[in-house]
């Protein structure tokens, strides 16, 4: 599959609004030439991070890479200096074009500023290349924990053979704009977001993020998603299962509807409880949960209109998909492997085993019970899937993250974020009321009280999924201590 597709697809109709932000908004040929621009200008660069902004130059820069057969590290903005030194080093770039540049001059790693443009620096050292595997052109580092996680290495073929599944799933809906809300160094947005919307003939629009309702470790304001909404009149969007929750909450308590041009809202990233999904409906907010993995090149299955179900969705067509022993393997020309690992088996045999357990349904659907990794078992030998009870804290209007631990223990315990303004007598309510809809063996005990966890301060990743290890880590001193009161209690 040729690189130059998006570039073709963008030719058929030269006049069409194609990429827009604050500052900008181009056609689908004012595309193609900013992206030929872009490619002059890092035409002597091997290995390319992006650390921006969501923008319209972002998305050039990424064509552009694409163009020119080099690779592209997207660096997530919510990278510490030790995460982002890594990947800098992993990948082996010798080019970061941002917004930021005192950022990576401070990483000391012997960068240097080689022409400004606007906002945007590029930033040039000289590196030598690593084993990286042949025919990569995107590096994704989908960890948000402390530490030095691998890169996931990924084709362009495989990209955009993604992009392709989604956009035919998606055609029938008539989507003409899609409105960028997650940031871009995420592949779900990056891939499932601007390739398909691309490939559709639909227009891209890419505010800031802080204008969308980003606030870093102030959290995310959903008042601000709704404004820029509303302003745009988008018919799609991609959202994680925490901001459908806050913004579907917040147009619930102010009484207000999602803008009824919008068609479709995938969410992804997370396990989405139906009582949610219901609930954003009501509003207005046509969402429907889909499944993916970085590996995968993001979405591997999808629901939409007039095909959905209680699963996750219909596997989609550049997938193959085997159940081994309730595992889901997948298979995908996207994989390539990992940095530091230039051992890689021959991508036409590679299967990739996704720890996730699932089982398809009558119609084809994928349904997901939990990661294998994951499962606990009690002291009395009750096996109990996390995940689970976290689906049934989290329907609660009253929780806005939840995480379950109990592994070799008599009961279970949480770590429990409430939703702004929430207090703690409602959080024990709302636990109440979850209780009351599982087994007694299923049910939360006692429960820690937190600040929302975030990229930030190691405790999320990049799409708000909470890091378990690194949770459990962080609050082993207080889960114990819930396990001793209760043993001392006469």
């Amino acid at each position: 599959m040729s690189t130059s597709l998006l570039l073709e697809v963008l030719a058929i109709r030269p006049d069409r609004p194609a990429l827009s932000d604050h500052e900008q908004s181009l056609s689908a040929a004012q595309t193609i030439s900013a992206v030929l621009d872009m490619a002059s200008k890092l035409a002597d660069c091997q290995v390319i991070a992006v650390l921006a902004d969501n923008s319209v130059n972002w998305v050039l820069a990424d064509l552009a890479a694409l163009h020119l057969g080099a690779v592209h590290l997207p660096l997530p903005t919510f990278f510490s200096p030790a995460q982002m030194r890594n990947a800098l080093t992993q990948a082996g770039a010798d080019a970061v074009l941002t917004d930021q540049p005192e950022r990576i001059t401070s990483l000391g790693l012997g960068f240097e500023c080689r022409w400004t443009q606007g906002v945007l620096s590029l930033m040039g050292r000289q590196a030598e290349r690593p084993a990286l595997p042949e025919g990569c052109a995107k590096i994704s580092f989908t960890s948000g924990s402390t530490g030095a996680p691998k890169g996931v290495c990924l084709s362009a073929t495989g990209m955009l053979a993604t992009a392709q599944a989604i956009q035919g799933s998606l055609s029938p809906l008539g989507i003409n704009k899609h409105l960028a809300v997650l940031p871009l160094s995420l592949l779900l947005e990056n891939s499932a977001g601007i390739y398909a919307a691309l490939l559709n003939g639909a227009q891209v629009h890419l505010p800031s993020l802080a204008s969308l309702g980003w606030r870093g470790m102030a959290g995310f304001d959903h008042a601000a998603l709704q404004e820029s909404a509303v302003a745009t009149r988008p018919n799609s969007m991609i959202l994680v299962p925490e901001l459908l929750k806050v913004w579907t909450l917040y147009l619930l308590t102010t009484r207000q509807r999602a803008p009824d041009n919008l068609r479709f809202v995938a969410v992804g990233g997370a396990h989405v409880d139906p009582a949610l999904i219901r609930q954003a409906r009501h509003v207005g907010i046509p969402a429907y949960e889909g499944y993916g993995l970085t590996e995968c090149g993001s979405v591997v299955s999808l629901n939409r209109p007039g095909d959905e179900g209680s699963g996750v969705g219909r596997i989609l067509s550049h997938v193959q998909l085997r159940l081994n022993n309730g595992e889901v393997h997948l298979r995908t020309s996207a994989f390539l492997g990992y940095t530091g690992n230039p051992a890689l088996p021959a991508q036409s045999t590679h299967e990739f085993a996704t720890g996730d357990l699932g089982e398809l349904d009558a119609h084809g659907h994928l349904h997901l019970m939990g990661r294998r990794k994951n499962l606990l078992i009690s002291s009395f030998g009750r096996n109990i899937s996390p995940e689970w009870v976290e689906s049934v804290l989290l329907a609660q209007n009253a929780v806005l993250q939840a995480l379950v631990l109990g592994d070799a223990r008599p009961w279970l315990t949480a770590v429990i974020v409430p939703m702004p303004g929430v207090t703690e007598t409602q959080v024990d309510a709302a636990i109440s009321h979850a209780n009351a809809q599982l087994p007694d063996y299923a049910r939360i005990q006692r429960w820690l009280l937190s600040p929302p966890m975030t990229p930030a301060n190691g405790l999320a990743t990049g799409n708000g999924r909470p890091i378990r290890r690194a949770i459990a880590q962080h609050f082993a001193q207080a889960i114990e201590s819930l396990y001793r009161i209760e043993e001392t209690t006469p």
